[in-house]
């Protein structure tokens, strides 16, 4: 697992390797993070608890998202919140990157390549909710 930081130490991004998985439930996010993203890895006939989730009120000031990688590839170059360039990494099927602060461009490097995007919401919008540069 690849964490890519800003000079001042914030993670930027966490980039999950089809490698990376560990058996069990994992968090890759820490639990101050908008959206919250961990991984499972059961064997057959493993039980979770039954359960709902509460209606809560949470405020997030910030868009964070988490891409998954299904088939194909692409290049992630990641920027600080002042749009520097700080690092790039290229993900291929299996592969998920979590995306919590500062800026970052993806460009496809296979045909036919899947993608699954998820990110906390609601979704106000191209203006208010992206900065392009």
């Amino acid at each position: 697992m690849q964490k890519i930081e800003d000079s001042e130490g914030r993670v930027l991004v966490i980039c999950h390797t089809a490698n990376d998985w560990k058996d069990g439930l994992n968090f890759i996010t820490d639990d101050s993070e908008f959206i919250q993203v961990g991984t499972w890895c059961y064997n057959n006939e493993k039980k979770l608890d039954r359960h709902r989730h509460n209606e809560i009120e949470r405020i997030s000031n910030i868009t964070q998202e988490c891409v998954i990688i299904m088939q194909g590839s692409m290049e992630v170059n990641v920027y600080d919140g002042n749009n520097k360039f700080v690092d790039n990494f290229r993900m291929n099927g299996g592969d998920f990157a979590v995306f919590l602060a500062g800026g970052h461009e993806y460009i496809i490097k296979s045909d036919n390549t899947k993608i699954i995007e998820t990110k906390n919401g609601p979704f106000l919008g191209v203006e208010l909710d992206k900065t392009r540069f």
